[in-house]
């Protein structure tokens, strides 16, 4: 009997193909359940994701990112990995933000479509938003701030608003931008968002919207699971010591301390922390929402966690880059986020900013003052935390009527 040929030695069928299934290992190691994956010559992501049709579920599913399978679309589809798996642990993933509509996936993996090529006087239109947009002179002080805040507030939503013009055929125009806003499920964050950017198109475009249209695109806050999942300030004090590198664990006192957004912790003067300082921090004004001030809740946590340390000398703080040349807001924050992913933290950095914000309400700093120093609206604000907010307004209401019972 003939011996059998000999099996011809494995090997990869791509150059690419070693790196890639040696990132998916680490993945797996690190619990991580997204994956890379390269389909001809393009690379993509795999995993669970947020079903397309809305609802709780999650189904495997795939991401087509359209980058080359070479070297550097590798790099950039590492860094993509991490932005979606950020989002996951945020609560903040949307399919739009990808090229996909909610609805336009039939099987359970299937890749995102390109978005269609909206028609010449939409197209101009957004162009036009575009260019007003960054010729802003509010916005043109913080480049770096006006870049991220197109990228992940308005982009995504115009791309939706182009997609399904096309596939409707509707010119810009009311029923166009129902449309849009009707796609978003209902309380979510990609609504507001969506409403938000869709509402300032109208209103350069000089389109009349329907009253209640700040309404129909409100009412989102915390994911229902984040009610549950705040720390408490307890849980706070105690997951520090997870944390084996000193620089990280200022970082960590800095954003419990003051609710400093991830990238913020660089873009910070800390001068006032220093022997003597009023402990006021300064955001520096090319952060995403530009200059302000914020107090320390709990002001006893400065000491506790070592914070006049920094007042001294800030290099203290973790080595990231933050030359805004050569890198970004998100990739600074999303640097935060990896490293608490690979200390094991069972929170995000936004946990952190979510539970100083509820700390403030408890409190009972008025809303208006707690919205300045956090850097985003007063309406903002309320919609966030509506729920706490709400509550201790109401207690607010029974204490004083107790009050006036007692006294009559």
């Amino acid at each position: 009997m003939a011996a059998a040929d000999p099996q011809p030695p494995l090997r990869d069928s791509h150059p690419l193909d070693g790196a890639i299934r040696a990132h998916n290992t680490r993945l797996a190691e690190g619990g991580v359940a997204l994956r890379l994956e390269r389909r001809g010559q393009r690379l993509g992501l795999r995993g669970p994701l947020p079903c397309r049709r809305g609802g709780a579920r999650f189904r495997v599913q795939r991401i087509s990112l359209g980058l080359a399978a070479d070297g550097p679309g590798l790099e950039q589809a590492r860094s993509q990995l991490r932005r979606v798996q950020q989002q996951l642990q945020q609560h903040s993933f949307d399919w739009a933000a990808w090229g996909c509509a909610p609805a336009e996936a039939a099987g359970s993996v299937s890749d995102a479509a390109p978005a269609p090529r909206a028609s010449a006087p939409l197209r101009e239109a957004v162009q036009r938003f575009e260019q007003g947009f960054f010729a802003d002179p509010r916005r043109r002080r913080n480049p770096a701030g006006c870049r991220t805040t197109w990228t992940s507030a308005y982009l995504p939503y115009l791309r939706r608003l182009q997609r399904l013009a096309e596939q409707g055929g509707l010119p810009l125009g009311l029923p166009l931008l129902e449309q849009v806003l009707e796609s978003y499920p209902l309380a979510s964050r990609g609504r507001q968002q969506c409403g938000t950017a869709l509402a300032a198109l109208a209103h350069q475009q000089g389109l009349a919207l329907p009253a209640d249209w700040g309404e129909r695109a409100g009412g989102y806050g915390l994911h229902a699971a984040q009610f549950r999942q705040l720390p408490s300030d307890g849980q706070i004090l105690e997951w520090i010591e997870r944390i084996p590198n000193p620089g990280w664990r200022l970082a960590y006192g800095l954003m419990a301390t003051y609710g400093l957004r991830n990238h913020e912790v660089f873009f910070t003067d800390l001068s006032a922390l220093a022997p003597g300082g009023d402990r006021v921090l300064r955001v520096l004004p090319t952060s995403k929402t530009g200059e302000h001030q914020v107090w320390p809740f709990q002001p006893e946590w400065v000491e506790r966690f070592e914070l006049p340390r920094l007042g001294l000398d800030r290099g203290l703080l973790p080595a990231v880059r933050t030359d805004l040349r050569h890198t970004t807001l998100q990739q600074v924050g999303r640097r935060v986020a990896e490293q608490f992913r690979r200390y094991g933290m069972p929170l995000t950095p936004y946990d952190l900013r979510h539970a100083w914000a509820v700390r403030t309400i408890h409190i009972g700093l008025p809303d208006t003052v707690a919205a300045r120093m956090m850097g985003h609206s007063v309406a903002i604000h309320t919609r966030t935390y509506h729920h706490w907010i709400t509550r201790r307004d109401q207690q607010q209401a029974v204490d004083a009527a107790l009050a006036r019972s007692r006294a009559a």
